[in-house]
């Protein structure tokens, strides 16, 4: 399976910030936030990775991430001129994800609980149809709202609804087959002019080969498209990292913990943040792999 990062968007609502940067590029406590959706790939164990960006972000991402050698992953990139929505990645990747199935997931999402990596490993199996992600939410009319039957399964899928028909929001991330690219492509623009990953979802559902995953409890789920999310996001990091001594969503852990790298790798890269809060974290995974 491929991964798509989809990190473009002018970020809006967090300006001035984003006035002189792309959002994914802004920190979520003590690191990037390109971050935390690329880590959620590497849990899947996804190692081929696109990262979609803006024009003027994408040498910005390159410096920080390169071609993802180090991580012993493979990442490219590919630039959307403006934000026509969510579904235009699947046009715009469409050559990367070829006749793979393929796995989104929004720049600005975070994703973290016990059990996640091989939850992700599990979803990463599809060969066939959709899997998207729900959780429950206690203001779902801020968001794309999943109708259940009294059984569990899709009837529909609502966005912003006015009166939520569950708590159950979808999150941005998304497991869809090959198929996803020509599905996109047939999709008209909605009435704000973007190509929407509901409709994308829909025709999954209509073709009765749609799957919800739900996240309950145990399981965090974070969108820092505004200030308060961003603050909310570092601070939820910070707190557990503070508490644990462990690292939340350190790719290079992940790198280790997969076997995309050795831990002769893994010293190298922890050596070059060892005068950072970082790079301890990292080092305390040395420690631990040594006893």
């Amino acid at each position: 399976m491929k991964g798509i990062i989809l990190a473009g968007g002018n970020g809006t609502r967090l300006y001035p910030m984003t006035l002189a940067t792309n959002k994914q590029l802004l920190h979520i406590y003590d690191k990037p936030m390109i971050y935390y959706p690329l880590s959620t790939l590497m849990l899947a164990g996804i190692q081929d990775i696109l990262i979609i960006s803006s024009q003027d972000a994408q040498p910005n991402f390159e410096k920080l991430l390169g071609d993802g050698n180090d991580l012993g992953i493979n990442i490219s990139y590919r630039q959307q001129e403006r934000p026509n929505g969510i579904a235009e990645a699947f046009i715009i990747g469409e050559e990367f994800i070829g006749n793979s199935p393929c796995a989104l997931i929004l720049g600005d999402n975070v994703f973290h609980g016990q059990g996640l990596g091989k939850l992700l490993s599990k979803c990463a199996e599809l060969e066939s149809g959709a899997k998207i992600f729900a959780t429950w939410v206690s203001d779902p009319e801020r968001y794309g709202v999943v109708d259940l039957d009294i059984d569990g399964n899709i009837k529909g899928l609502i966005e912003k609804p006015k009166v939520a028909p569950s708590n159950w929001a979808i999150a941005g991330l998304y497991f869809f087959d090959h198929n996803v690219s020509s599905i996109a492509k047939s999709i008209l623009p909605s009435a704000r002019g973007e190509l929407e990953i509901l409709d994308v979802i829909k025709s999954y559902l209509a073709g009765d080969t749609l799957e919800i995953q739900k996240l309950g409890r145990g399981y965090a789920w974070l969108d820092t498209g505004t200030p308060e999310s961003l603050l909310e996001a570092a601070t939820f990091v910070h707190t557990l990292q503070q508490r644990q001594g462990l690292g939340i969503c350190c790719p290079e852990e992940i790198a280790l913990s997969k076997g995309f790298i050795s831990l002769k790798k893994f010293k190298i890269l922890a050596e070059r943040y060892s005068s950072s809060d970082y790079g301890k974290l990292l080092n305390k995974t040395i420690q631990e792999t040594s006893t």
